[in-house]
């Protein structure tokens, strides 16, 4: 893993990716993996595909919420049962997951999403690129914060 991480470089990734073919969850991920260079598969993708639009357009959990609870799970969940470090991970979730509320109102992708009609709209894309930059920048700080990883800006 990283010594230190740029959070600018980082939302640049996720930015792109995200325009560029990914939705909001595998973006978040992409992001993560690549800036603090995390041993982790494509298979890590593939897993969280259908998260995008509220669990494929249910309207649940947005996408970018549940890949940063993916990418925190990756860095500091159980790999065996009744492993205790799982209560670390669901506090750190449960953070990750209020500072998401607390800028957005809602981790729910159709409440976050409930003015927009279309879709497709450059608006819609636009707000959720703003949860992706947020949702990254915070599993970020976390990650940092908790392996004593430097953030360069």
């Amino acid at each position: 893993m990283v010594q230190s991480i740029s959070l600018s470089k980082l939302r640049e990734d996720a930015d792109y990716i995200f325009h560029n073919g990914f939705a909001c969850s595998e973006s978040v991920i992409y992001a993560i993996r690549k800036n603090f260079e995390l041993d982790m598969s494509d298979d890590a993708f593939a897993m969280s595909t259908g998260f995008p639009w509220g669990l494929g357009g249910v309207g649940c959990i947005c996408g970018a919420v549940a890949g940063g609870a993916m990418c925190i799970g990756f860095v500091f969940g159980r790999r065996t049962p009744g492993d205790p470090c799982a209560s670390k991970c669901h506090k750190l979730t449960k953070e990750f997951g209020q500072a998401i509320k607390d800028k957005f109102s809602a981790t729910c992708c159709g409440k976050l999403i409930s003015n927009y009609d279309d879709m497709n709209s450059p608006a819609r894309k636009a707000h959720c690129a703003d949860i992706v930059a947020f949702a990254v920048t915070e599993v970020a700080s976390i990650i940092c914060r908790e392996l004593d990883i430097k953030i360069e800006d």
